[in-house]
């Protein structure tokens, strides 16, 4: 009998949900640990929290080093606690590693934490068989305290929810750089405004995660990264336990990421996010948080509600009313 092999991507959530089950709970200081949906770890250091996450790069090869940070920094801000500390395992391909790409790779990681203000304390090299491009795999921690953090479990029905930027920022900037080959009869200005939404915006939400924090009450915070926005909300409601309805003309796509997935018939709601950040936080919390965005030229939105336990996960199209897509894997996987 043929074997069922899994897509490439994240594993596949009842995969994932039927491991992370058979995980013990943890010690007495374990005060977030592993579940669906979860950014980060949690634990109690006494008058701090030492909040800890690991993210990957495998999807690009151009500039991992800063995507390595930031992934990881964005998954310890959602917390509302701020990234301090980054350690890196670098596999590098047999064969096509050299000096070059070495500096290469440090001097990205070197320059975003000296941007982020995170010191770089260490990690692991080696070239490893078998592998076609580099892999980085961070690990990131930071502090908080109890009264900052930011929990999911604390999101109530009616809580209104936020978009910061546009969606399918980091995977638009991906497909330009990375496959501008599959891009043959688009504008070139469109593929090179698109390559560069890796720099503006960028895929960082750590200033954006502590405005919010510090402009009013945020019940939850999640960055979207691999099966789009789609897939974040998702497992932002299922590790709240609610429902949820988003308004999808209210979620705001770029002009490049438009012409790009409609050029490769892409769905933008299940292409890679990171840039983005989804804030869920009560109806006057809500307002204050836009209107600190207004200030400080934050483009956001509020693109829904939350809603009952049990009332399901949907999106609403003008007068149509469907079930919030799902994506088996991330959409540039039908373009790698």
């Amino acid at each position: 009998m043929k074997k069922k092999l899994f897509p490439v991507g994240k594993l596949p959530a009842s995969s994932l949900k039927k491991q992370l089950a058979r995980i013990g709970p943890g010690g007495s200081r374990m005060l977030i640990g592993p579940r669906y949906g979860e950014d980060a770890t949690v634990i109690d250091m006494g008058d701090r929290l030492l909040v800890c996450s690991c993210d990957p790069i495998t999807l690009a090869t151009r500039r991992i080093g800063r995507y390595a940070v930031q992934v990881n920094a964005n998954d310890i801000a959602v917390m509302g606690a701020r990234p301090r500390w980054f350690w890196a395992t670098l596999l590098l391909p047999e064969g096509e590693s050299d000096e070059a790409l070495v500096n290469s790779l440090f001097s990205d990681l070197r320059a975003e934490c000296a941007e982020l203000g995170i010191d770089m304390c260490g990690g692991h090299t080696e070239i490893t068989a078998g592998l076609t491009r580099p892999i980085i795999a961070g690990f990131m921690a930071g502090e908080t305290t109890r009264e900052k953090l930011i929990d999911k479990r604390g999101i109530q029905p009616g809580d209104e929810i936020i978009l910061t930027r546009g969606i399918a920022i980091e995977g638009t900037a991906t497909i330009a750089a990375e496959h501008a080959g599959k891009l043959r009869g688009l504008d070139p200005k469109i593929i090179r405004r698109g390559e560069n939404l890796i720099r503006t915006p960028g895929i960082s939400v750590v200033r954006e995660a502590m405005l919010a924090v510090e402009s009013g009450e945020v019940h939850g915070m999640h960055d979207p990264t691999e099966g789009g926005l789609a897939t974040g909300l998702k497992e932002l409601a299922e590790t709240a336990g609610l429902g949820m309805e988003i308004e999808a003309d209210q979620i705001a796509i770029v002009p490049e990421t438009k012409a790009i997935c409609a050029h490769l018939k892409l769905d933008p709601m299940g292409l890679l996010a990171s840039g983005s950040l989804i804030i869920v936080a009560g109806r006057e919390s809500a307002e204050r948080i836009l209107a600190a965005y207004r200030k400080s030229a934050v483009a956001a939105s509020l693109i829904g509600r939350m809603r009952e336990r049990g009332t399901g996960l949907f999106l609403k199209r003008g007068k149509s009313r469907i079930h919030l897509p799902e994506f088996a894997r991330d959409e540039i996987t039908r373009v790698v």
